[in-house]
This record gives structure tokens, C-alpha cells and sequence, in this order.
């Protein structure tokens, strides 16, 4: 990666990535999004068999977007696992403080989240006039009426109130967060990799519903990886050279 706004460490098999940008309360810059992906394309590649993603430092896991720097290019949903870069492997949220818009997107597309007992969960994107959408999704994630009350009405929910619906899988002790987080991870670095992801292909691609927003997000993922591939660059150099392209599926 580029710089340390993400880190990534190998800890035994396990991953640990954390947006490290503090001081901004790991707002999610332009850089910070594009190093979050190559986090999940490095955990695709790597031998770890699952991954903690956490934020630095104890006031936010994440308060979303960066207004200052708004991530364009790439776009937010490129750091969406399974919806920028398809991950097979376990992904545990641990989330501290605030979580804030876009923060609990990244946490909604995880398989399991610890939360502990400051975190405090809100989505304003009626109240400020955005929305990217990405958050529709959750409506098939947990109950309905929660998830509207969550998506409509920017309310501040707690780490209790999140755990009661079904947002979190389990709440701790401010101060034991990531020992929470490394109960599962140390649970699905022991167990069968093949098991885990043919369980998370099924869940990703047959059976959870996809809002408008992550359908076009794949979309555009595989018109991207196009546009930006060598056999691109080679298909526009052998027609200005008047020549058959060699393409390489690269």
C-alpha cells in the first residue's frame, strides 16, 4: 500500500486491517479508500484466513465520508468487500466510537461485527440531501422497520440498541474490543477455508438481496477492471499502429 492511512498486519493467520487516520477520526478520504481495497486484494493473496477491520484509535471506528476529500476516484463502493473486491475470507468488524454513514456500510458488508460499549451508530444521509445507496441493503440484513428507522431518520444508535437488532453480533467492555473481535477470528483461522467460502459465495451471490446501488457497483467493477487492463492499452496501440492486437486477459 501507498501510505499508512491503511494498515494491514499479519498476526498468526489473521489479518488485521485498521484505518489509521486518527487526528481525521478515520474519515474516509479519497487515499484511505483506495487503500482499504488493496487491503482486501492483499487478504485475498495473503496465507491469513480471516481479518479484523477496525479503526485507529478510541473516538470512531470511522465517521464516513471525508467532506473535505470525498472519495471519487476510486468511488466508495470500491472498498465494499463483496462489492469492490469479492472476499471469500471471514471479515470481523471492530468498532469503537462513532460509525457514522458510509463507516457502516463497511461494517454491514463485514460477516460478523463487535461493537464495544461506546460505539454509537447513526446514518444522516436525509438529513444532510446525499445518498450513494449503499445502504439499502441492510433492509435485508435485519428487520425492516429497524432498518428504515436507522436509514430515514438519522437516530443515534447504541452498541445495545445495535446488538438487539441484530447489527452487531456481541458487545464489550470499552477496552476489550479486539479481544472480543479475536474470539471469532481465532475460530475461523482453525477452520476449513473451503467450508467458509463456498458458505459466504452462497450467501453473497444466491441469497442475500442486493440494493440498486452495490448491483451497479459490480457492474462498474468489471467495466473498470476493462478500462484499466493492459489488453485495453494494446487493443488502442495496435489500432493506431495498424496491426492485430495481442491480447493477454491482463
Amino acid at each position: 500500500m501507498s501510505s499508512d492511512l491503511v494498515t494491514y498486519e499479519s498476526n498468526d493467520g489473521i489479518g488485521i486491517i485498521t484505518i489509521n487516520r486518527a487526528d481525521k477520526m478515520n474519515a474516509l478520504s479519497n487515499g484511505v479508500v483506495a487503500e482499504l481495497r488493496d487491503a482486501f486484494i492483499s487478504l485475498n493473496a495473503s496465507d491469513d484466513r480471516c481479518a479484523i477491520l477496525t479503526g485507529a484509535g478510541e473516538k470512531a471506528f470511522s465517521v464516513g465520508a471525508d467532506l473535505k476529500d470525498p472519495p471519487r476516484d476510486p468511488e466508495l463502493w470500491e472498498c465494499m468487500p463483496g462489492v469492490g473486491v469479492d472476499v471469500d475470507k471471514p471479515l470481523i468488524a471492530a468498532i469503537s466510537g462513532y460509525c457514522v454513514g458510509g463507516a457502516y456500510c463497511l461494517v454491514q458488508f463485514c460477516d460478523i461485527a463487535v461493537a464495544d460499549e461506546s460505539a454509537d451508530f447513526f446514518y444522516p444521509e436525509a438529513q444532510i440531501g446525499f445518498c450513494g445507496g449503499l445502504i439499502a441493503g441492510l433492509a435485508s440484513r435485519i428487520p425492516h422497520k429497524i432498518a428504515m428507522e436507522f436509514m430515514l431518520s438519522g437516530k443515534h444508535f447504541s452498541a445495545q440498541r445495535a446488538y438487539e437488532a441484530c447489527m452487531v453480533n456481541r458487545v464489550t467492555p470499552v477496552g476489550q474490543l479486539m479481544d472480543g473481535a479475536m474470539e471469532y477470528a481465532e475460530i475461523f483461522r482453525d477452520s476449513s477455508p473451503m467450508v467458509m467460502g463456498a458458505l459466504k459465495r452462497f450467501v453473497r451471490n444466491e441469497v442475500m438481496t442486493r440494493g440498486p446501488s452495490e448491483q451497479a457497483g459490480l457492474a462498474r467493477r468489471d467495466l473498470l477492471a476493462i478500462s484499466r487492463s493492459e489488453d485495453q492499452k494494446e487493443g488502442g496501440k495496435a489500432f493506431r499502429e495498424k496491426r492485430k492486437p495481442v491480447f493477454k486477459g491482463q
